[in-house]
């Protein structure tokens, strides 16, 4: 039977790409196909789907800064946008149930307001791989997202503690001591080499932290992204994250698989769901409106809103639970199943065209910006620079020092994580903060004086935006970008990018050129 969800989990997924959707909605179909067709779930379908959820969130905590949930935007964004779905929710179930609409008919204010409290979360597994396809996890909107994500998780986890009676034993306090062990943890990182042992690695931290939480009587996947983030500023995170990378979404794979065999659903299921999910755009309008108020540019509020138009797999839990205590009926467990495959495949039409919608709507969008502007929003011009390098990870840093060495040209440097632009002009690097996919920053400076603009960043969507983006604001210089595979370094052609490096091809030109002296001297 494994081979069966394998095959049909891949021909859907693969489908599901050739219409320009994201895989996981072919993975959703193929769940309830496969449930349709009477096929049963065993038990390690949901170990690896767990498995792959424990794995995001240790991943996240990873990429994860702590200050961020601190900020208004963050805690109080989550916090009134989940009380706003949840009072509006529970008038319309109300409202719905009294017009005689089937299965709202019957709920009591206790089960429309725990409807509501359902449906108030957006899904972090579902958000965060949209983000990390994009490469947008550490740009300013996808923090926000992220930290409003994080804020809505700890409220189901306090929600489900304290519903199914297992109140946090007085052993969860020793928990607050885990950040004295750091050294501990980082000493076992250092040493966990580059190869096969360094996703081990990943796997003891998070796998362990989640059983610790769990012994004390808190939720497992809470540990994981606890011990993320007490690694987060070791050298070796980004490392780390990446060597988890397939093996994460690989097991989330079985995460899709098993909503579709949550249970069969009837018509009138299908029409409440259905009912739902057309709610979707209101909850990101609302988002939308409030992070706008809370001083957030128009297009940090616009695009955190669209990765959060969502309902959560904590929203499936929250109904579980509630149907175990009778606070729900049985059937809503199903209903909210349904809703969520919707709202996941809404969320993937509206956020591959993300940028391009905002793009489209931006005139409209920008009248519900405020004039005040948060410091995290604002951004430096690059003042005196004939050559912008952006993205200073390895690459962009590898770049910069390069051709302040051979060139005369007056160099600066991009990217969007403030702490990484700090640590490099502390390092005497000249680099500002700025996102470069916003439309905002190249129309404020002026390009005429700049010669080329390197785009060192390694996801090619990015740099099709960002080359978009300039042709958009006029520059007439030259493009620069790097690729990985052929047909990226066709679309970059296309797009009009001049010179295209692919770092797999020409390392192996850059390491004879290196070594060839060694036998001619």
């Amino acid at each position: 039977m494994d081979i069966i969800w394998i095959l049909v989990a891949f021909g859907f997924g693969y489908l599901a790409k050739q219409v320009k959707l994201p895989p996981l909605v072919g993975y959703l179909a193929a769940g309830f196909i496969l449930h349709t067709l009477g096929f049963k779930p065993d038990s390690s379908l949901e170990v690896i789907a767990s498995f792959g959820v424990t794995l995001l969130l240790f991943t996240i905590g990873l990429k994860l800064n702590i200050r961020t949930l601190f900020k208004n935007e963050v805690w109080l964004g989550a916090s009134v946008h989940m009380g706003l779905i949840v009072l509006i929710t529970t008038l319309n179930c109300l409202i719905l149930g009294g017009v005689g609409i089937a299965h709202f008919t019957g709920l009591d204010w206790q089960g429309a307001a725990l409807i509501g409290f359902a449906v108030s979360f957006s899904s972090t597994v579902f958000a965060v791989k949209l983000l990390e396809d994009r490469g947008e996890l550490r740009v300013r909107h996808g923090q926000v997202a992220i930290g409003i994500l994080i804020i809505q998780d700890i409220a189901a986890v306090v929600f489900v503690s304290l519903t199914a009676g297992h109140t946090p034993s007085l052993w969860a306090l020793t928990l607050l001591l885990l950040p004295l062990a750091r050294p501990i943890f980082n000493r076992l990182l250092e040493q966990s080499g580059h190869g096969e042992l360094l996703p081990l690695a990943g796997f003891f931290f998070a796998f362990s932290a989640g059983f610790l939480f769990e012994v004390v009587g808190l939720e497992a996947h809470l540990g994981a992204l606890v011990i993320g983030a007490l690694l987060s500023n070791h050298g070796k995170s980004t490392e780390l994250a990446k060597s988890l990378l397939g093996f994460k979404d690989l097991f989330l794979i079985a995460f899709f698989l098993s909503i579709g065999f949550t249970a069969l659903p009837s018509a009138d299921m299908l029409v409440a769901a259905l009912i739902m999910a057309i709610a979707l755009p209101v909850k990101a309008l609302l988002l939308f409106l409030w992070l706008s108020f809370l001083k957030l540019r128009s297009r940090t509020s616009f695009l955190a809103a669209l990765s959060l138009a969502n309902y959560s797999e904590f929203g499936l839990i929250v109904c579980s639970v509630s149907v175990a205590n009778g606070l729900l009926p049985k059937e809503w467990l199903v209903v909210m199943a349904l809703a969520v495959a919707m709202s996941f495949v809404f969320a993937s039409l509206v956020n591959v065209r993300a940028h391009e919608l905002h793009s489209k709507w931006c005139t409209f969008i920008k009248y519900f910006e405020r004039d005040q502007r948060l410091a995290d929003d604002s951004f430096s011009k690059p003042e005196k620079a004939d050559l912008l390098i952006v993205g200073m990870g390895r690459i962009g840093t590898g770049t910069f020092d390069r051709l302040k060495q051979k060139s005369e040209y007056h160099l600066c440097g991009i990217d969007v994580d403030s702490d990484l632009v700090a640590k490099h002009n502390n390092q005497g690097r000249r680099v500002i903060k700025a996102d470069a996919e916003d439309p905002d920053f190249w129309t404020h400076i002026d390009l005429k004086p700049i010669k080329m603009i390197m785009l060192a960043i390694p996801n090619y969507l990015d740099i099709l935006e960002i080359s978009k983006q300039l042709d958009k604001a006029g520059y007439q210089g030259k493009k620069a970008g790097i690729a990985r595979y052929l047909d990226e370094e066709k679309a970059l052609m296309d797009a009009g990018v001049d010179v295209i490096f692919n770092f797999y091809q020409k390392a192996g030109i850059g390491f004879a050129d290196q070594s060839i002296h060694l036998i001619n001297d």
